[in-house]
């Protein structure tokens, strides 16, 4: 076994400078090779990975250099909180380029960032949403965290890319930044109601990509508007107006869940004012969620949306607005649960957000690593089997 068992992924990350100007005493691909399979088995701080890496050294010299063993915790946390982290996110879309050709054949483009992902989200959902690093604060009286934006192919579970912002607020302005990151041609793009924007609707629509998005008080003319219509369209059974529905159920541990989309394309009765606004705003839905908890009795919500589909396939709509829900489950749990993130307390430069990386990186990997069981379980076998681990990181 030497190097070239690691090879084939790291060559995503040749481009990444080592932001050391001085006492380089270790490898720089050393340092993030080490980090990359220590967050794979099971280390969610430095002083994990260090005593991860410790314990493997032996089997660690046979695929790295390591000229003075193994980076001390200090070297680990100065580096990555030096990292460029933009440098370090084009890297990482270099890499999940070749995972969506991978998924998607010929229609994408192996080693561009913009272009690549194309394979992956053509046809497919891109859900965007956002997550708080709770612990990335310094000092207890100034809890200044990290928020982090992210894009997540729903249809393969790949997350495409990420960009951090200074706060939630500023959503609004670091969306369209990571879309411009990214080919989204022939997706449908989700996002939350603080995305529901026009200047985002436009640079969704500008990508060639479609939009279904959440609509609530943040815009109230536009909520007010559909929410009328289409409550009034469900009394009135849709009668006379195009329209489409969509039922399902599902339940379980004493819950059933009762879906019901309507979606029409007869916009016009928005007024050609608000049509005007909203780049080709062609079609709004509704979903009514009818939950029937054992001891609880029953509630009913109904949420709203907009789309830049043209047609009344609910089904499809129905499909776009669960996959971006899915998110919270496919990607936020795992990270808090299985990685840990909630409870980390990197915050120094770029230090959590890079760290952040890792723990997607390792995502993404474990999601397409071989073998059956939970991501908890195959990130403890990475733990406990070398050619295992080997097999993860070479996953495709």
């Amino acid at each position: 076994m030497d190097a070239q068992a690691t090879a084939p992924f790291l060559r995503h990350f040749r481009d990444l400078r080592d932001p050391r100007r001085h006492n380089v005493r270790h490898v720089f691909t050393d340092i993030l090779t080490i980090a990359i399979l220590a967050v794979l088995c099971k280390a969610d701080d430095w002083d994990e990975v260090v005593v991860w890496a410790a314990a493997r050294v032996a089997w660690l010299r046979t695929i790295l250099t390591l000229p003075n063993g193994v980076p001390s915790v200090d070297t680990f946390a100065r580096v990555f909180a030096r990292v460029d982290p933009a440098a370090f996110e084009r890297c990482f879309m270099a890499w999940t380029a070749s995972l969506a050709k991978a998924l998607g054949g010929a229609g994408a483009t192996a080693g561009a960032t913009a272009g690549a992902t194309a394979g992956a989200t053509a046809g497919g959902v891109v859900a965007l949403d956002g997550k708080t690093l709770r612990g990335s604060f310094a000092h207890a009286w100034d809890r200044q965290t990290i928020h982090l934006v992210s894009a997540f192919a729903a249809d393969h579970q790949l997350l495409l890319g990420q960009l951090a912002v200074a706060d939630k607020s500023n959503e609004i302005t670091a969306i369209p930044k990571l879309l411009e990151l990214l080919s989204i041609e022939g997706a449908t793009v989700t996002i939350d109601a603080m995305g529901c924007q026009r200047e985002i609707a436009a640079t969704i629509r500008a990508k060639g990509a479609h939009y279904v998005l959440s609509v609530k008080d943040n815009q109230p003319t536009l909520h007010d508007k559909v929410r009328a219509l289409l409550d009034e369209a469900i009394l009135d059974r849709f009668d006379g107006m195009s329209h489409g529905h969509h039922e399902s159920t599902d339940g379980g541990h004493g819950r059933v869940e009762t879906r019901r989309v309507w979606v029409t394309d007869e916009v016009k009765w928005l007024g050609a004012d608000l049509l005007a606004l909203w780049p080709d705003l062609a079609s709004v839905a509704v979903v009514e969620s009818t939950r029937d908890v054992a001891g609880k009795g029953t509630s009913v919500e109904r949420r709203y949306f907009i789309s830049s589909h043209g047609g009344v396939d609910a089904a499809a709509i129905g499909h776009a607005i669960r996959a971006h829900w899915g998110v919270e489950n496919g990607v936020h749990w795992h990270l808090d649960v299985t990685f840990g993130e909630d409870a980390s307390r990197l915050h120094k430069d770029h230090g959590a957000e890079n760290f952040s990386r890792l723990r997607r990186l390792s995502l993404n990997l474990l999601k397409r690593a071989p073998g059956k069981g939970s991501l908890k379980g195959k990130r403890f076998r990475c733990s406990l089997d070398e050619a295992y681990l080997l097999q993860v990181l070479q996953s495709q």
